[in-house]
């Protein structure tokens, strides 16, 4: 384990909520102040760390994908461009949910529970009221507090925030990134579908090894490593179809290869595979190999996805809600109203939803005729001609030319029986 290691090791170690320093770092492990710099700020490209001006650096629990995720005081205090009154160490706590103070006293105190968050403007009785009940406060109006309140705070390590928004823009500004998280939660990530079994071999190990490894794991490709586990290239039985059982593997490998993140979508790392026509892509963290995605494990992950209930709604899911979907003989249709919401700033619709609906119809087109999952590999609009509000419109999309791996979809938009829009669509297929 290297000495950058053996720090991160430490900081994950540090209870979350714990203020940490470079020195204190550099005395506790016996380093220098640039290696615990280093280290620190690892950790917070890692979300181990996050550090706020007149806070500090404190040690924070790393957000998990897995259920709904609840917001900290320090998300809410960026996502409303506040200031925190009181109450700073308090700040990377998370919260049960919002109670809006517009109502009297007696009943504030029967919607607020501990580990809630009253939204409410200069009420110092309601400020107090929230703080006795374990609660943080949000002001508005940009308003402040007394500082026997700033004072319970810094007690209680809850936060104080005050904003210059009023309660209503604040209410908006919150749901709206609450409906935003919903949509990212139903994101589907690498590390989400990561094998737990990790198999790599050594650039200084031989074919005989990559031999022996092929028949114990029943894999047949495999990310090459270095003696600190930094990935170098990767290996496939075609790199050693020539070659002896004593020749190097670092000699045979391919060098340079691609790579992904923790964080990086499913659906983009199926485009990857489909474009570089590659089976498996190693994840890693830094240069460290964490993992290994197959294209198996791409296509499971795209089937559990298209399982699951959505959360919250894309503006491609609003857009097509308002379309009736049918299969026809070569392909599908859509038909649906051109709605307020599709116009661009001159009232007529706009090109870009044209042509996300044009592009949806074709690859539902290849869906219904593969049912396998695809990308786009080329799109080429003919024409769009002006359409009003109302307008009645239906897209047809038909395949007329299919490969092995490609597919070319014809794509017309009508509106009172006369071609309004043209386009022509092709696209790759992913194959196990």
């Amino acid at each position: 384990m290297t000495k950058n290691e053996q720090l991160l090791a430490y900081i994950r170690g540090i209870a979350a909520g714990t203020k940490i320093s470079v020195r204190q770092i550099a005395n506790d492990m016996g380093v220098s102040e640039g290696t615990a710099y280093k280290a620190i700020k690892d950790a917070e490209l890692l979300q181990l760390v996050s550090t706020m001006p007149r806070v500090g650096t404190i040690r924070v629990e790393k957000v998990e994908k897995k259920g709904i995720q609840k917001l900290t005081f320090a998300e809410v205090l960026h996502i409303v461009e506040g200031t925190v009154l009181g109450g700073h160490e308090g700040i990377y706590k998370t919260f049960n949910k919002f109670v809006i103070g517009a109502m009297a006293i007696n009943e504030i105190r029967r919607y607020l529970s501990e580990g809630d968050m009253l939204i409410v403007g200069n009420r110092d009785d309601a400020h107090k009221l929230a703080l006795d009940k374990d609660c943080a406060v949000l002001i508005t109006g940009g308003f402040s507090c007394k500082d026997e309140i700033k004072k319970m705070a810094n007690e209680k390590k809850l936060p104080i925030i005050s904003t210059s928004h009023d309660t209503f823009t604040v209410t908006s500004i919150l749901n709206r990134d609450i409906h935003e998280r919903l949509i990212r939660k139903e994101i589907l990530m690498a590390e989400d579908i990561m094998p737990r079994d990790l198999y790599y071999i050594e650039g200084t190990q031989n074919v005989g090894d990559l031999k022996k490894k092929i028949r114990e794991t029943g894999h047949s490709r495999f990310p090459v490593v270095d003696n600190h586990k930094h990935v170098i290239g990767i290996v496939t039985p075609r790199d050693i179809a020539e070659a002896q059982d004593d020749d190097l593997i670092k000699n045979l490998m391919t060098q340079e290869p691609i790579t992904i993140l923790r964080d990086t979508s499913v659906a983009y790392i199926s485009h990857i595979m489909i474009w570089e026509g590659i089976e498996m892509i190693p994840l890693v963290e830094g240069k460290k190999l964490i993992g290994v995605i197959t294209r198996q494990d791409v296509i499971r992950g795209l089937k559990y996805i298209r399982s699951q209930p959505h959360l919250g709604e894309t503006f491609e899911d609003m857009l097509l809600d308002h379309f009736k979907i049918e299969e026809t003989e070569n392909g599908i249709r859509l038909l649906g109203d051109i709605t307020p919401m599709m116009l661009n700033e001159l009232g007529i619709a706009s090109a870009g939803v044209m042509v996300m609906l044009m592009s949806a119809a074709g690859s539902f087109a290849i869906k219904k005729e593969k049912q396998l999952d695809s990308v786009i590999d080329s799109f080429m609009v003919y024409f769009i001609r002006p359409l009003q509000m109302e307008n009645t419109i239906e897209i047809h999309a038909e395949i007329i030319n299919m490969g092995r791996k490609f597919y070319k979809v014809d794509i017309s938009v009508k509106h009172q029986k006369e071609i309004v829009s043209k386009a022509m669509m092709s696209a790759k297929i992913l194959k196990k």
